[in-house]
């Protein structure tokens, strides 16, 4: 078996991570695939001497944008009726 991130072996006595999704990663490839493949948001910043966080640059999902289908229809002109 391979982990799914690097491709390299995972090696029967080294820790092995087994996501959610049903992936195997090894254990310093998990923050690689989290990244990749769930795409979590998150904020870019720094913290004071206070112990506050400034963000500088949010991530955040993006809403699910149409569809397009390949010819320039998206997919809500696909699901019209057809007049015959």
């Amino acid at each position: 078996m391979n982990c799914t991130v690097c491709g390299n072996p995972l090696l029967y006595d080294r820790v092995v991570f087994h996501c959610s999704c049903g992936v195997f990663t090894h254990s310093y490839c998990w923050d690689q695939h989290v990244l990749q493949a769930h795409r979590p948001s998150f904020e870019i910043g720094s913290v004071n001497l206070d112990g506050e966080f400034k963000a500088r640059e949010s991530r955040k999902e993006q809403p699910a944008s149409k569809a397009k289908v390949p010819g320039g229809q998206s997919s809500e002109e696909e699901k019209a009726p057809l007049l015959e």
